[in-house]
């Protein structure tokens, strides 16, 4: 999956460098697993590839006598590459940068409607378990978008996102507010209750959805790299060891768990430079090592939790239906 993100990367600086098909480097990264490049996903802003729909390239496969597609090989593959640091791409690459830095949101951007467009399509074409997404830095951060984007609409298909970004401006304000939230509460119950204005946990909180198919991304994520790092933070970081803290915090009623994704850390010894650490080209590196666990990462919780949650206008709807 790294390798197709590199093929995007390679694409884009094909058509920068006008090189043919018979120099081009790209496809050097895409033959050997014997996919093909069915279409380019272009920014329409500054016209260069951002993206592109790969195929299972089925008689390029039986020339080789690959009578069958190896279990787990999607059909199909949308790969977003990250910001290409070019005098061609750079200026809308970093547009997006900033963007998540403001906002923790890319819906904004010209490349979400493209790449949700085209996952849409080859998931409608293929089956939604015959596809995946995959993407690399800022390309990792659309590939998590344009995911959850469509398992809003019951469509789950594969993620895989290579050292996507965790770190915005959104993210430590609401950080700061969830810190003087605590605190807050913590005074609160220090203090003595009113039972006229007293609100019910169940009542306050936000209701899962129950039944719902979970959504889970994988993600690869390097300690060394502060862009991605982020998501390696657990979602009780700032939970008090006070019991009634606890009961609270547990899900009630039959309610689901936090959302999750499958987290894959780079396991190098010693701390790696960011260039290295944040670079694609470590996790095909025939000498990596990862350690993989289903995490509860307070990021990702923070993220996908619309999946699973009913907004309060919709909770206080059923409620007056019963």
């Amino acid at each position: 999956m790294a390798c197709f993100v590199q093929a995007v990367y390679l694409l884009e600086i094909d058509r920068q460098e006008k090189r043919t098909e018979e120099n081009a480097l790209a496809p050097k990264w895409l033959i050997p697993f014997k996919y093909k490049l069915v279409e380019t996903l272009i920014d329409e802003r500054d016209g260069s590839i951002f993206g592109a729909i790969l195929e299972w390239d089925r008689s390029a496969a039986l020339s080789d006598f690959v009578l069958i597609r190896p279990s787990g090989a999607p059909r199909a593959v949308v790969a977003l590459r990250g910001t290409l640091l070019k005098s061609q791409t750079m200026r809308r690459d970093i547009e997006d940068d900033l963007r998540f830095l403001a906002w923790e949101s890319l819906k904004g951007s010209v490349r979400f409607s493209a790449a949700l467009n085209a996952l849409k399509s080859i998931a409608t074409k293929y089956g939604s378990n015959n596809v995946c997404i995959v993407g690399h830095s800022l390309g990792a951060g659309f590939a998590l978008q344009v995911g959850k984007a469509l398992a809003k609409e019951g469509i789950h298909v594969e993620a895989h996102l290579f050292n996507p970004p965790s770190v915005s401006l959104a993210m430590s304000l609401r950080n700061i507010g969830e810190k003087a939230g605590f605190a807050w509460k913590r005074l609160k119950s220090m203090l003595p209750s009113n039972p006229d204005t007293q609100t019910s946990y169940e009542e306050s909180a936000p209701s899962f959805r129950i039944g719902l198919k979970q959504w889970v991304p994988h993600l690869y994520i390097n300690n060394s790299d502060y862009i991605c790092c982020s998501y390696t933070d657990q979602e009780n970081g700032l939970q008090d060891n006070n019991e009634a803290d606890k009961e609270n915090a547990k899900p009630r009623n039959g309610q689901q768990t936090a959302a999750a994704a499958k987290l894959f850390l780079s396991s190098n010894k010693g701390k790696q430079k960011f260039l290295e650490a944040h670079g694609l080209e470590q996790w095909w590196s025939d000498n990596l090592e990862l350690q993989m666990a289903i995490s509860n990462s307070k990021l990702i919780s923070q993220q996908l939790k619309s999946l699973y949650t009913l907004p309060a206008s919709q909770l206080t709807q059923a409620k007056r239906g019963q």
